[in-house]
């Protein structure tokens, strides 16, 4: 295994990560951007705001994007394994 291998393996794997994380992360901004306007607005500045309809979104995100996650990720998975015999060497 060579280190353009490796490197190559890293950067498909922050990629996939990247793109796995980005339903969730992009939620979360946005629902806590809601909320936080809507507490400047009302002034009222109670943590339990913020947090719970941020939990929810979160949750409903994982559920309407689980499936494409789990696919990518066995997706990603079942092509490191094709790999496997090039960078161990013997194919």
């Amino acid at each position: 295994m060579n280190t353009s291998a490796v490197l190559d393996i890293l950067l498909q794997g922050l990629i996939a990560a990247a793109k796995l994380s980005a339903p969730v992360l992009v939620t979360a901004l946005v629902v806590g951007l809601a909320i936080s306007l809507v507490q400047s607005i009302t002034q009222l500045q109670e943590a339990t705001l913020s947090f719970v309809p941020k939990a929810v979104a979160v949750a409903v995100a994982l559920v309407v994007c689980g499936h494409w996650m789990i696919s990518e990720m066995v997706s990603f998975t079942n092509d490191l394994f094709a790999r496997l015999p090039s960078l161990l060497g013997s194919a």
